[in-house]
């Protein structure tokens, strides 16, 4: 009876665990969504506070767009699109304006929040809580039924496989190929690298159009798989965080996935908290993800160094032809 008893009871605090660790999987999937494309951008040398907007672009984009369509697959093209709009504008208003960076990520971010809320109005009607046709869980056979692992690894939707993809193929690309090496080297010395006969403008271009469609992947990812709906504000920081958990992964992909992982281990805790009705203030609890991020940023001030030439402009020198 007792050894029954001891078994139901470490198979509940397995399932616990199980849970735990699936919906800390789920949580951080749009973070490091975001921060893989701010990790593209701010290799080049561009500055992207612009990724909490670019979020909120892709969650109504992809909302809007399967709204009206029925299709969640169009809606994350759609997202796909805005977001690398959303990119453009941002490349277009550092690299060839040269206008602050820091600036136009706020600016960006705001005129994303208005509009996001102003157009869900319209297109929604009231309807924003009316229930989005998702994105399905893709089983892998053999593997999706091993103890914790497989609900956790095997038993996901497209884009949490796309993600670790993502993952292997930005560090391969980042670190293995002639591209990644001018991308880095761009972001390091603008200069060196024009003198070379690279094009700092397309480059730049290029990783801030990509890091604009990376970052709306993971707004889909909140309306067409975590809440199936659209909200106003439903980014509620995320990209900044994302912006943390670049610095805390020291602008490294995996470094970067593996600080979403914290981040969002901490908020699936505070949700789980509340859940068990611990007499605590829910507004501490809303916040402790948030502590938690300036806690690491502090913790690595001094230690983490960005590329040399991170929000500085590229005044490209003058070439006279003979």
């Amino acid at each position: 009876m007792r050894s029954s008893a001891l078994k139901n009871n470490s198979m509940n605090n397995l399932n616990f665990f199980s849970d735990y660790l699936i919906a800390t999987l789920r949580l951080a999937v749009p973070l490091a969504f975001a921060a893989l494309g701010g990790l593209y951008s701010e290799r080049s040398g561009v500055l992207n506070i612009a990724l909490e907007g670019m979020l909120l672009t892709g969650a109504f984009t992809s909302a809007a767009a399967t709204f009206y369509i029925g299709n969640p697959w169009l809606g994350i093209l759609a997202s796909l699109i805005a977001g690398g709009l959303v990119g453009l504008l941002h490349a277009f208003l550092c690299v060839t304006l040269r206008v602050d960076q820091l600036v136009s990520g706020l600016a960006i971010n705001l005129v994303a929040a208005g509009l996001t809320s102003f157009l869900a109005r319209l297109v929604f009607s009231g309807s924003s809580t009316q229930q989005l046709p998702g994105i399905g869980t893709i089983m892998i056979p053999g593997l999706a039924n091993i103890p914790l692992i497989g609900p956790l690894l095997f038993q996901q939707d497209f884009l949490v496989y796309l993600l670790f993809i993502l993952v292997i193929f930005t560090t391969y690309i980042l670190f293995k190929t002639s591209f990644g090496l001018t991308l880095r080297g761009v972001g390091e010395s603008p200069k060196a690298a024009d003198t070379a006969g690279i094009s700092v403008t397309f480059v730049r271009y290029i990783a801030v159009v990509v890091s604009g469609c990376l970052a709306s992947l993971g707004g889909a990812y909140l309306t067409l798989v975590q809440v199936r709906f659209f909200a106003e504000g439903m980014s509620a920081g995320k990209g900044f965080i994302a912006i943390a958990a670049l610095i805390f992964g020291r602008w490294h992909p995996v470094g970067s996935a593996l600080a979403c992982l914290l981040f969002g281990a901490t908020e699936a805790l505070q949700l789980r908290i509340q859940a068990l009705g611990a007499n605590i203030p829910y507004q501490f609890l809303v916040m402790l993800p948030y502590a938690i991020a300036l806690l690491a940023l502090v913790g690595l001030a001094g230690k983490s160094t960005p590329p040399k030439a991170l929000g500085t402009p590229y005044f490209g020198e003058n070439r006279h032809s003979d």
